[in-house]
């Protein structure tokens, strides 16, 4: 094997590890944040998770990006350990299929066009020139991401058939073949395979050059094979345990899980293998294998494997949390850890999981309000610590938010992954205002307990109906935003104006009373300030539901005073949900007058 013939086995290795790379991406800027949405549904059923592992690895052609996937899901807090480890066995089998695609290579066309095409030295270049035909042709991202999976495929395929022609020198180098397919201690062949996966970080890369060997030098026996494969499936751990550095200990567990499957599998398949199967003479050692025989035995081991494990997923998951006990996350870490970078390879995906945070976000507001409303009732020392890890996590998701979305918006999005971009960053700006209003609404019933300063009962009824208001409209915005239903928010504006008429009626009375001496200056100050709080909460709710109105119902440019001008003077829907708002807060605030 001369110089010539090393670099053109490099490059083949470089197009096949390649091609399966861009063959991923591709498939998984197609699935988009429908990936992420069907593991979140993911629960305790074992098979339905297996299932699903076999179908996203044989996808995406890599146990180790399954598992790197689900190091990030946990880690943003979408999964629990055990739903993963379901997951985790049948990314073990998916992972088998790609050597079960590269058999192909032993058809024989014996002289028939259609068996001849479906070798992979056939198609592989016919593949990827369809693949490059669409993607010139075509604008459409779909079909661009279509032909990219294409390309990738006739990569994976042709560095497969480089590597091959590489090797075939080989054949006839007899060191060669006592090198690689000679050694009789299984131990040795077990080392080769964990090097080999760990170099290559990718199972099936690893399995699939043991195939290109097989197939060149047509010596490669079954007592090679075997601990290889059983090595390979070890050794594709290193790139799983990179990408959980840095991640939380629940995260740590999902790759501690796939390193204690594959070595107490890899283990019992050694013992099992050759303390039972060889010496019962169910397989003979010295059987020469081709590429379908390796990856027969590479899915038979997995499949044997994951299927022994299944019952015992509740099991892993305990010994893993002994091993690497939880951690207990605060709101902060638990909320913003679903901003993971792992997401920026799928925009889709990375802006679903801002739309996570700032619907936590509105939840948190909601949360906040009760707390601050609940004060002016009864003042509670206890509610405060909640209170206060609210308003950080308000405060630091803003930060984080804004800078993620940054990253996000480098990525190429399509126009409505735009909009519904543009709507998270105005709303990240707006949640954090009405947290804010609530924690000076807080302050204000704190100052008054600390002041002994108490509003009149009339003020308190007033106060009352404005604050029901202003729950309305914080729950209705965030439906509206949670729900990503345009309906909802076409009620916030309607609301906004009774609120505005709400509060100016309730200063003029406030006027009416302190002339008449039925109430005092400070007990005024700390009236007038709940009122400004309440207006500017209710200001930025009408801002959040105008931005998901925008994103559903606006063709072009959006001009929100316009818009807001044009659905009060010409709006059926807007005047009969102010004449019923009006019905039902007015008309409480002036039956408290006529008392």
């Amino acid at each position: 094997m001369d110089l010539a013939h090393v670099l053109q086995l490099i490059g083949g290795i470089g197009l096949f590890l390649y091609g399966m790379k861009y063959l991923g991406s591709s498939l998984e800027r197609l699935a988009g944040a429908r990936l992420e949405k069907t593991l979140e549904k993911l629960t305790g059923n074992r098979v339905s998770g297996l299932s699903f592992g076999i179908l996203v690895t044989a996808v995406i052609q890599s146990s180790s990006a399954t598992t790197i996937m689900l190091v990030g899901f946990v880690n943003a807090g979408i999964m629990k350990l055990a739903q993963t480890i379901p997951v985790l066995l049948g990314a073990n089998i998916g992972t088998t299929v790609t050597g079960q695609i590269l058999r192909l290579g032993d058809v024989s066309g014996n002289g028939s066009l259609w068996l001849t095409m479906l070798k992979p030295s056939s198609f592989a270049p016919l593949i990827i020139g369809i693949g490059a035909f669409i993607m010139l042709m075509s604008k459409k991202k779909k079909a661009n991401n279509i032909a990219s999976i294409l390309i990738g495929f006739g990569i994976l395929f042709f560095g497969m058939t480089t590597m091959e022609t590489a090797l075939d020198p080989l054949k006839t180098s007899e060191s060669f073949r006592e090198a690689f397919t000679t050694f009789t201690n299984p131990f040795i062949g077990l080392a080769l395979g964990i090097i080999l996966a760990m170099i290559l970080q990718s199972s099936s890369a690893a399995v699939g050059i043991v195939q290109a060997v097989a197939a060149a030098t047509g010596n490669v026996t079954m007592a090679v094979v075997a601990p290889m494969v059983i090595g390979i499936s070890i050794g594709k751990l290193f790139p799983v345990f990179l990408a959980s550095i840095g991640t939380k200990k629940e995260a740590q567990q999902v790759a501690l899980s796939q390193l204690f499957i594959s070595a107490v599998g890899g283990l019992l398949g050694m013992v099992v293998f050759y303390v039972a199967v060889v010496p019962l003479g169910l397989v003979n050692m010295d059987t020469v294998m081709n590429r379908g025989n390796i990856a027969d035995f590479n899915t038979i081991y997995n499949v044997v494997v994951s299927l022994f494990f299944l019952p015992w997923c509740s099991f892993v998951a305990k010994v893993v949390k002994k091993i690497r006990k939880d951690s207990r996350p605060s709101k902060i870490d638990q909320e913003l850890a679903m901003l993971d970078v792992i997401f920026l390879k799928t925009p889709a995906v990375a802006l679903e999981q801002c739309r996570k945070v700032i619907n936590g976000m509105g939840t948190t507001v909601i949360e906040n309000y009760g707390i601050a409303m609940d004060m002016h009732e009864e003042y509670n020392e206890k509610a405060i610590e909640l209170l206060n890890e609210n308003e950080r996590f308000l405060d630091k998701s803003e930060t984080v938010l804004n800078d993620y979305m940054v990253k996000v918006n480098a990525c190429n999005l399509n126009p409505e992954e735009q909009k519904l971009a543009t709507e998270i960053l105005h709303s990240v700006m707006d949640f954090e205002r009405m947290g804010d209003h609530c924690i000076k609404l807080y302050d204000v019933a704190e100052y008054n307990k600390n002041e002994k300063i108490e509003f009149s009962p009339i003020a308190k009824k007033e106060l009352g109906i404005l604050s029901e208001a202003v729950s309305e409209i914080v729950k209705t915005t965030v439906g509206s935003l949670t729900m990503d239903n345009p309906e909802l928010a076409l009620k916030v504006e309607p609301l906004r104006d009774i609120i505005s008429s709400l509060s100016e009626s309730i200063r003029e009375r406030h006027v009416k009373r302190l002339q008449a001496g039925h109430c005092t200056v400070q007990s005024g100050i700390s009236l007038v300030e709940c009122l400004t709080s309440f207006e500017r909460i209710s200001a930025y709710s009408s801002n959040v539901a105008l931005h998901v109105i925008e994103r559903h119902y606006a063709k072009g440019s959006f001009d929100m005073h316009q818009y807001t001008k044009d659905i009060k003077a010409n709006s059926k829907e807007y005047k009969d949900f102010h004449d019923s708002y009006e019905e039902k807060y007015i008309k409480a605030l002036n039956d408290i007058a006529a008392v």
